[in-house]
């Protein structure tokens, strides 16, 4: 359904077009970024060498719709973050759990870690829902708050153990 390939320069401004508010690029980056996003910010992103990002493509007609990142963490850690469907055709239709179950297969194929996480704001559902149908289970005793406009946004983590997830 989906294929990952290395996010490059070329990519920036696709990426740079999909964000088009604060609270696009927050939900989308948490605070890693600064509105408006920039080349200058996306240069500093791919240098960081536990930085893994990918740029999503449709595997029937080869289109990009998407990015989606694996950051390592630690040698026993990698967090799934930075999961966008940039084209909004491409919204709904599953795809989320396609870009997951690639990421997942990649950092498992490529990383003797024992768990992998994610951070999701609770308002979510949707992401929530994919997230737990691929294996990941809630966890209580890691959340935080930012305030995005206003408004508190609380970010839920989320493990997914290679161990116990059939």
């Amino acid at each position: 359904m989906v294929i990952l390939q290395p996010f490059e320069r070329k990519d920036f401004d696709r990426l740079i077009d999909w964000v088009n508010s604060e609270k696009d690029l927050v939900q989308f980056a948490g605070k890693l970024f600064e509105y408006p996003l920039t080349v200058a910010q996306l240069e500093r992103y791919v240098g960081d060498r536990n930085r893994f990002a990918f740029k999503v493509i449709a595997q029937q007609n080869k289109e990009v719709i998407g990015h989606a990142e694996i950051y390592r963490e630690s040698v026993e850690e990698a967090r799934l973050c930075r999961i966008l469907i940039g084209n909004p055709a491409y919204r709904g239709k599953g795809i989320g759990k396609a870009i997951v179950k690639e990421l997942l297969d990649f950092a498992l194929s490529n990383f003797n870690v024992e768990y992998i996480d994610l951070n999701v704001y609770n308002w979510n559902t949707s992401a929530i829902k994919c997230y737990e149908n691929m294996g990941f289970k809630v966890n209580p005793l890691k959340t935080s708050t930012i305030v995005v406009g206003g408004e508190d946004w609380i970010a839920l983590n989320m493990i997914y153990n290679p161990e116990t997830t059939p």
